[in-house]
């Protein structure tokens, strides 16, 4: 606050520093950008700290290259259980297209009927999140007694159809 109440003093009008001379960067150059930028096409998997070895720079500055001047960002991938071919693709097209024609008599999917079943445990305890509450300063910390889960399990099955719930087995 000093050195700005003296900068207005001297009718400065702009709380801005002035230009000083300072360490160049060197990391942050046009060349390393470059060299970052050609690094997926020969590893998709580079990590922050890789680039930052090969290129002898610190590992955020790195990063500020890769996310700041590229504007990258490193997702994952997601699991999937298969992968289908290009005909079992198309097949499952013409299933479906099958289906639809099939589905415009409203007979169909009034017969038809399917079911689901479920293991669950007889007491599920609530986790540490869902037992947090609001307390005062002053308010002792509220205690929670560690449950273990029930080693009781029940089989949920339920059986429906176009228009809901037919029969349900819950122990």
């Amino acid at each position: 606050m000093y050195r700005w109440y003296a900068r207005f003093r001297d009718r400065r009008e702009d709380a801005k520093d002035d230009a000083r001379s300072g360490r160049p960067s060197t990391a942050r150059t046009d060349e390393n950008v470059e060299f970052v930028r050609r690094l997926p096409t020969e590893d998709r998997h580079t990590t922050l700290q890789m680039i930052a070895d090969r290129l002898n720079i610190g590992k955020d500055t790195g990063r500020r290259i890769v996310t700041e001047d590229l504007g990258k960002r490193k997702i994952c991938a997601r699991f999937v259980p298969h992968a289908l071919t290009t005909e079992q693709k198309q097949e499952r097209v013409v299933y479906c297209q099958d289906l639809l024609l099939m589905g415009q008599d409203e007979l169909l999917w009034e017969n038809i009927l399917t079911g689901d079943e479920k293991w669950c445990f007889a007491y599920d305890p609530a986790t540490k999140r869902q037992s947090a509450e609001w307390v005062g300063q002053n308010s002792p910390k509220p205690k929670k007694i560690r449950f273990k889960k029930s080693r009781v399990k029940m089989m949920l099955i339920v059986f429906f159809d176009a228009k809901g719930v037919i029969h349900r087995v819950c122990p």
